[in-house]
């Protein structure tokens, strides 16, 4: 607990602080189904584009988004309007890309989310009703129709001279807004091998499972073929009845492991150390010099009912300077486990920002074994 309350001074590293402290959950045994993808299990994503009606004129403005005037008069004209030539102004539409994902082995009538975003100069979406929308996948064909009232976690207000908006008011999703029309055609029992795809490849992972399997189902039956792809045949007994071999396997316990890794998001100042990063003997010391100047000026007056003198603006600045005078070097012994390392760099006093400095500096002197990686 002593750790954790150290890390607590550096936000950054509080997820590498209850890795070291709790190492029997990460070296946890976890489920096949949490570490793999059954090869052609997969969602797709589907692509269309429509328009909301029903805006409290906060839609777009059509001399502004020709698209959405002529979306606007190839509508109404397939409703059997003519509006061609004529001077439309409503601001009560806007066009829109609307996005969805398809589940795997989607059946028709099945409903799914899908969302919405604004193409135009349209300021909110917020009441407003997306009308019947075909959606598209990669080969071009429509696989789902979405329509229906579209909700927004924000809003925009405006006046004369002011305006407030909160969240996004231009984007929204409508739950269970798609009907799914045609279904992707996958035979899971017609298959004879299955390939589970690992999320993160890793060749002692890999060979884990294919041991998990082999040892539940018969020697044979799966092995790893690098380290993202675990190769299994159907069994005699599970042909035709893919789903079933899958249900057993899928439970099976396995312990993933992983390479060294440190990741380092330079824009917000995040550090996440894996629990095997090592380094090797090697001193440290970081210290910062701030520089603090502070201008309080005060005005000077002359005494009441003097003939002399004016009123004056005298400046007052206060310079501080701090060297990082209290912080010293500090030595990290070879082979240090990531609790060690956390204590380290606390014990430096170091920010988040000086500790991705720090890394940065370990992995030049060639002392930090492990993968670094800047996003």
């Amino acid at each position: 607990m002593a750790t954790c309350r150290n890390a607590c001074r550096i936000p950054a590293l509080i997820l590498a602080c209850l890795l070291a402290a709790f190492p029997t959950v990460a070296a946890a045994q976890m489920r096949i189904k949490d570490l793999v993808e059954v090869e052609g299990v997969r969602s797709n994503q589907l692509l269309g584009y429509g328009l909301v009606v029903g805006l409290n004129g906060t839609g777009d403005r059509l001399q502004n988004s020709p698209f959405t005037q002529q979306s606007l008069e190839g509508m109404l004209e397939r409703l059997g309007v003519n509006i061609t030539g004529l001077n439309v102004k409503t601001r009560n539409i806007a066009a829109v890309m609307v996005m969805a994902e398809l589940p795997p082995f989607p059946r028709q009538g099945t409903r799914v989310d899908v969302s919405i975003s604004t193409m135009g100069d349209a300021k909110s979406l917020a009441g407003g009703n997306l009308v019947a929308t075909p959606l598209l996948g990669a080969d071009g064909k429509i696989y789902a129709v979405a329509q229906g009232p579209v909700a927004t976690s924000g809003y925009s207000v405006e006046g004369a001279a002011a305006s407030v908006t909160k969240g996004i008011p231009t984007s929204g999703r409508i739950a269970n807004g798609a009907i799914v029309e045609r279904e992707v055609d996958f035979d899971l029992d017609a298959l004879g091998r299955v390939r589970l795809a690992l999320r993160n490849p890793d060749f002692s992972t890999a060979n884990r499972i294919a041991a998990a399997v082999n040892q539940s189902l018969g020697a044979g039956t799966a092995r790893a073929t690098d380290p993202s792809t675990v190769d299994l045949t159907v069994p005699a007994a599970y042909q035709g009845n893919v789903a079933a071999l899958l249900t057993r396997i899928e439970t099976l316990p396995v312990k993933p492991d992983q390479i060294a890794r440190v990741v380092i998001d330079e824009q917000s100042g995040t550090v996440v150390m894996g629990e095997n990063v090592r380094i090797s003997t090697v001193a440290i010391a970081q210290g910062n010099l701030t520089v603090r100047i502070e201008e309080t000026p005060q005005v000077s007056q002359p005494a009441p009912f003097a003939q002399q003198g004016q009123t004056v603006v005298v400046p007052r600045t206060q310079i501080e300077i701090d060297e990082g005078e209290g912080r010293k070097l500090a030595v990290l012994e070879g082979g240090v486990s990531l609790r060690d390392l956390v204590n380290g760099l606390n014990r430096l006093g170091a920010s988040p920002r000086d500790i991705i400095v720090i890394l940065q500096a370990i992995k030049a002197a060639g002392a930090l074994h492990a993968e670094l990686e800047v996003m």
